[in-house]
C-alpha cells in the first residue's frame, strides 16, 4: 500500500475518532450538488482558521451520526458542471482559491472520498464572491457575524511559514533520521533526553515537528529550514531556500567564479560550517598597529556572522525559487535575501526589527546565531568604524534586501557617496549613544588628520544638503549634528 494512501486512511479514521462534526470537519454520503460543496469548502476553511487549524476536511461516505463507513457513489473526477470539468469549475468560483485535493480513498470498510481544505492565510475564501462561516450545522453568510469576521482577520495576521508542513506522515524513526536533533540539543543547550518519544516530544514543543495521524509525525517548515540534514530530502521549494556562496577572482560578476557552494543543511546545522567555510576564503590585509604588522581579514568577521544570520532571519519565505545569497569580490561582499525589508533601510540600526519569521529569529537568537533583538546593526555599524572602513550600504531592490560591506579605502579613494553615507551612519550611531556628531569625530571615523578638517566639513556641508542630518541646536550651528529624523 503506497504511503499516501496509507496516511489517508489513518487520516479518516482519526477524524471518525471525532465525537461530533466540528467547524472544520464534514462528513457526506453522496452529496454531489456543485453549489453545496463550493459553499461548504468556503466555510469549512475558513473555519479551520478560526478554530486554530491548518486543514478542514471534507469526506464522503461516511454516515454522519454514527461517523460508520458505508461508502459513497460521489466521484469528482468524472463530474462536470455545464461543460467544464468540476474542479476547474470549482477552482475558478473560489477565491482566493485554496489548493483543494480531492483523494479517491480505498478503507477497508469501503469507497470514500477525502478533501483536504487548507486554511486562508490572507484574505478568507470566498464561493461566488461571497464568504461563508461554519456554525454549528449551518452555514451562514460571514459578513452577518461581524464578531466571527473581525476573530477570523486577526486569526489570519500571525499565520507563518515556518508552521507549515515540510514533511508529513513521517516515522519517529525517520524524523530522527531526517533531522540533527543532536545538533538541535547541543545548540539549545539541552541534554539529549534517554529515548525518541522524549526526543520528539521536546522537538514538537518547539515547533520543529507536530503530531500527526497514525502515531507518525509532520515535519515543518522550521525544522526542515534549521536542522535539515539535506534540504533535498524536503520539497523544491525548501532546497532552493538554500544558502548559495559564490567567489569571483575579481571585483566584478563577469570575474572569473573560483569558489561555488549551493547549501544542503539546514541553517542551523551548517552555520558554523558556512562561516569557517567563508572566513578561509576571506582576503587579508595588513594593518600597521602601534608595534607591529597584523593581517586581518579584509572584513570582520563578527560582522558578517550578524549579516549572515540577519539575510537568513529576515528573508521572505514565501518568495519561490530563490534563496539567501553570498558573493564574494576582491574589495567587497554582498549579501542578498528575497522579500523587500519591512524596515526602511536607512532606519535600521536606531528602530526595532520587524520580522516575518518570529519563529526562527527566536530559535537563532537562543542558539546564539545572532544578537538579541534590535541589537545586532548597530554592532555591525560600531565595528565597521572601529576598523575605520566604508560604511554598508544596506539596499532595497528588485523585491530583495541587499548589503553591501567594502573592504578598506582610505578618505581619499571613498566616492563622495560613500563619505556621506559614512557621515550619516557616524551620526546615527552618536544620536543612539546620546551624543552628537561633530567635525572632529567624523575626523576620527573617516581617518583624516584634523589639519584636514576642511575636506571634512565638505562632506558635512553635502550630508546637510541632501537632507541626511540636521543641525542640532539652532542657536549653536557647531556644536553638532543630529540625523534627520531625530
Amino acid at each position: 500500500m503506497a504511503l499516501q494512501e496509507q496516511r489517508d486512511i489513518a487520516l479518516i479514521d482519526d477524524l471518525r475518532a471525532q465525537p461530533a462534526e466540528t467547524p472544520w470537519l464534514e462528513f457526506k454520503v453522496n452529496q454531489a450538488e456543485p453549489q453545496r460543496i463550493g459553499l461548504l469548502i468556503s466555510a469549512l476553511s475558513n473555519s479551520a482558521r478560526l478554530e486554530g487549524k491548518e486543514t478542514a476536511f471534507l469526506v464522503w461516505g461516511i454516515e454522519d451520526g454514527t461517523h460508520d463507513v458505508v461508502s459513497t457513489s460521489f466521484d469528482p473526477s468524472t463530474m462536470t458542471v455545464g461543460n467544464q470539468v468540476f474542479e476547474f469549475w470549482l477552482r475558478q468560483k473560489l477565491s482566493p482559491a485554496p489548493a483543494v485535493n480531492f483523494r479517491t480513498v480505498e478503507h477497508p470498510e469501503g469507497r470514500l472520498v477525502l478533501l483536504e481544505i487548507p486554511a486562508p492565510t490572507m484574505a478568507p475564501v470566498s464561493f461566488e464572491g461571497v464568504q461563508y462561516i461554519r456554525v454549528g450545522s449551518a452555514t451562514p453568510r460571514l459578513s452577518d457575524d461581524a464578531e466571527r469576521y473581525a476573530a477570523l482577520i486577526e486569526k489570519m495576521r500571525p499565520y507563518s511559514w515556518e508552521v507549515g508542513v515540510a514533511l508529513n506522515f513521517v516515522l519517529p524513526e525517520d524524523v530522527l533520521s531526517l533531522l540533527n536533533y543532536e545538533s538541535y540539543f547541543a545548540l539549545t543547550k539541552q541534554p539529549i533526553p534517554e529515548g525518541s518519544t522524549r526526543i520528539l516530544e521536546m522537538m514538537g514543543a518547539d515547533r520543529l515537528i507536530q503530531e500527526d495521524v497514525g502515531g507518525r509525525w509532520n515535519i515543518l517548515n522550521l525544522g526542515a529550514i534549521l536542522f535539515a540534514k539535506d534540504l533535498r530530502d524536503f520539497n523544491s521549494s525548501l532546497e532552493r531556500k538554500a544558502i548559495r556562496f559564490v567567489k569571483y577572482d575579481g571585483a566584478s560578476r563577469a570575474s572569473t567564479v573560483t569558489h561555488r557552494q549551493d547549501g544542503r543543511m539546514g541553517y542551523a546545522t551548517g552555520f558554523e560550517g558556512l562561516l569557517k567555510y567563508l572566513n578561509g576564503l576571506l582576503p587579508t590585509n595588513e594593518h600597521i598597529g602601534q608595534a607591529l604588522r597584523e593581517v586581518r581579514p579584509l572584513f570582520p568577521e563578527l560582522s558578517l556572522r550578524e549579516l549572515v544570520a540577519n539575510a537568513l532571519i529576515h528573508q521572505d519565505m514565501t518568495i519561490s525559487g530563490s534563496g539567501p545569497q553570498i558573493e564574494l569580490f576582491d574589495d567587497r561582499i554582498e549579501i542578498t535575501n528575497p522579500g523587500s525589508p519591512l524596515v526602511a533601510p536607512d532606519r535600521m540600526v536606531d528602530l526595532p526589527p520587524r520580522s516575518r519569521n518570529e519563529s526562527l529569529a527566536s530559535l537563532m537568537r537562543r542558539m546564539g546565531m545572532c544578537e538579541e533583538q534590535g541589537s545586532g546593526l548597530d554592532k555591525v555599524f560600531t565595528e565597521v568604524e572601529f576598523y575605520q572602513l566604508p560604511a554598508p550600504l544596506l539596499k532595497d531592490s528588485n523585491n530583495s534586501m541587499q548589503v553591501v560591506m567594502y573592504g578598506p579605502r582610505t578618505f581619499a579613494e571613498m566616492s563622495r557617496d560613500e563619505r556621506v553615507r559614512a557621515c550619516y551612519w557616524h551620526t546615527v550611531l552618536k544620536f543612539m549613544a546620546g551624543d552628537r556628531m561633530k567635525n572632529s569625530s567624523l575626523c576620527e571615523r573617516l581617518g583624516v588628520d584634523q589639519k584636514n578638517a576642511s575636506m571634512v566639513s565638505g562632506v558635512i556641508s553635502k550630508a546637510l544638503k541632501v537632507g541626511y542630518i540636521k543641525v542640532a541646536d539652532d542657536a549653536h550651528p557647531k556644536a553638532g549634528y543630529h540625523p534627520i529624523w531625530a
